[in-house]
């Protein structure tokens, strides 16, 4: 977990969630999300992480609970619940994933598909308004050979839909476990992704 610098007296610091979807804790995904949380706690925000790899997630069930009358949220209880009020919390959001079989981690998917249940029967998302990053890291050459290019057209579409903004990405290769800290493209892109997911 990131630490944040003091924030100036009557100053709300943001609030930025990473969830990280990838099996490796020191991976190229993990360089990119550790490099976006150090700059955007330069920034003064409060930064949390949370490695979905290891947390008990299940798939949505397609029950429909969420959305009934009454209804207090998802109903299957596993560690989703942890994350839903951190998620409403936070001012922004990082989905970071490596590239596995030309899509995002089954990880992260799952996690997205349980955010269903922050969806209204209004079509009103809770994460409408948010900062969204995203981050990506693959094997391949270039983001469309990698299937990187499908993750994030995925994602564009669904936070178009729920008036989410994307405000950066940053992806790049790394055919070897931390491969891509010696890119300092990709390293600089993560520190200004970090850095806007804080501006105030």
């Amino acid at each position: 977990m990131a630490k944040a610098r003091k924030v100036r007296r009557g100053a709300k610091a943001k609030k930025v969630v990473i969830l990280m979807g990838s099996p490796r804790r020191k991976g190229n995904t993990a360089a990119l999300t550790e490099r976006i949380a150090r700059a955007a706690a330069d920034q003064g925000a409060q930064v949390d992480t949370y490695y979905l790899h290891g947390m008990k997630i299940a798939p949505c069930s397609a029950c429909e609970a969420c959305h009934q009358p009454a209804s207090k949220g998802c109903v299957i209880q596993d560690d989703m619940q942890r994350l839903y009020p951190e998620l409403r919390a936070a001012d922004a959001i990082v989905l970071a994933s490596p590239i596995y079989w030309f899509t995002m981690s089954a990880q992260l998917k799952a996690a997205l598909d349980r955010c269903y249940a922050l969806l209204d029967a209004a079509g009103n998302h809770e994460f409408k308004g948010k900062r969204i990053g995203l981050a990506f890291a693959y094997g391949g050459e270039a983001p469309l050979d990698s299937g990187c290019v499908n993750a994030v057209r995925a994602l564009q579409d669904a936070f178009r839909f729920i008036g989410a903004d994307i405000v950066g990405m940053v992806y790049g290769s790394g055919a070897k476990e931390g491969d891509i800290r010696a890119n300092s493209k990709a390293m600089d892109e993560a520190a200004e992704l970090g850095r806007k997911l804080a501006a105030r």
